[in-house]
């Protein structure tokens, strides 16, 4: 009876371990389907399913089990979309996009990551409104937006439930009207920059609630105020 419970428990555990190895090697086949253009061919002959995704070029996997931690495609001149199945990538903590072509919007299915530490999507051509769910990330620490297309106001509630963050980067794009309240609640912030964006109105008191912050980038925009805040730059 031993016996046969143990061949159970094996059979269960060795599916198991399949089934999570495949969502994540299936997850990156699908961004590697949404690429366009891949000029150094890095993902067309390095992302094959002749070797273990873990060895792929810009993943990095835990060193306890085979789950894709970190995916950092860098200045790799990629152009294409983000799928929505990279949102099974569950174990995620640093998504790294930055200096490529990606462009559209963001898929919802991103929020499923809530282990992200570190979202770096400086430099492409996404566009479309900054998604209010980027307070789906309560680990979250580093968030750069920097150099893309986003347009419209910054939403508030975006930053409801984002207690760790500590840099905050969404200079360079087409964003509008005023500085968010909701921003003043991440006490933990040290840099923010908004700089050269089309944002106005006066700076809020409520910038010294930030008591940890060290440099703040306004210039470009037509915001009015000044604040005893180190490192604070205007137009």
């Amino acid at each position: 009876m031993m016996a046969v419970l143990l061949l159970h428990f094996v059979a269960l555990f060795s599916t198991k371990t399949t089934t999570n190895i495949s969502t994540d090697q299936s997850a990156l086949l699908a961004l590697k389907a949404h690429i366009i253009s891949d000029p150094q061919k890095m993902l067309k002959t390095n992302w094959s399913i002749a070797t273990s995704f873990c060895n792929w070029v810009g993943v990095t996997c835990g060193s306890r089990h085979q789950k894709v931690i970190a995916l950092n495609l860098s200045s790799m001149l990629l152009t294409g979309t983000v799928p929505p199945q990279i949102g099974n990538l569950s174990f995620l903590t640093s998504l790294d996009l930055t200096n490529n072509s990606f462009h559209g919007s963001l898929p919802i299915q991103l929020t499923n990551l809530h282990r992200l530490k570190l979202i770096n999507l400086v430099l492409n051509n996404f566009y479309g409104e900054i998604p209010s769910w980027f307070d789906s990330f309560p680990k979250l620490q580093y968030l750069s937006l920097s150099a893309n297309n986003f347009v419209g106001q910054i939403p508030s509630d975006m930053f409801e439930r984002l207690p760790r963050l500590q840099v905050l980067y969404l200079d360079g794009n087409k964003l509008s009207g005023k500085i968010p309240l909701g921003l003043f609640k991440c006490k933990e912030l040290e840099y923010i920059s908004l700089a050269f964006n089309s944002l106005e109105g006066i700076l809020p008191k409520e910038i010294g609630n930030l008591t940890m912050l060290e440099l703040l980038f306004l210039q470009e925009n037509q915001i009015e105020g000044k604040q005893k805040v180190f490192g604070c730059y205007f137009n």
